[in-house]
């Protein structure tokens, strides 16, 4: 019976450290949590920019990974771009803005 409890005990400690291992995140996958933050940050840049009256939205597409924004698309003049930066630095948890938006 003392043989069957530790190995139970081995077999469920295995098995909660392989669940946690499964939602950790690698170099160039996300886990679960920081998914979920890069949804919430795409959102409010995606919100911020669309709010913004001088830039046109539909035209910029916006992408995150662990914290770092994505811009591209195509604008009508560099300060646009500026702009669409600046308020993408200005959300909270971004920790680095990548622009490759071009102007038409």
């Amino acid at each position: 019976m003392r043989r069957f409890n530790r190995f139970t005990t081995f077999f469920f400690t295995i098995l909660l450290l392989a669940s946690f291992l499964g939602c950790a995140s690698t170099s160039k996958q996300e886990g679960t949590g920081e998914y979920v933050d890069d949804t919430v940050i795409t959102t409010k840049v995606k919100t911020a920019i669309f709010n913004d009256s001088n830039l046109k939205s539909s035209e910029i597409n916006i992408e995150t990974f662990k914290g770092v924004v994505q811009l591209s698309g195509f604008v009508s003049s560099r300060a646009d771009i500026n702009r669409a930066v600046e308020i993408a630095r200005g959300i909270a948890g971004v920790k680095s803005v990548k622009n490759d938006m071009r102007v038409k």
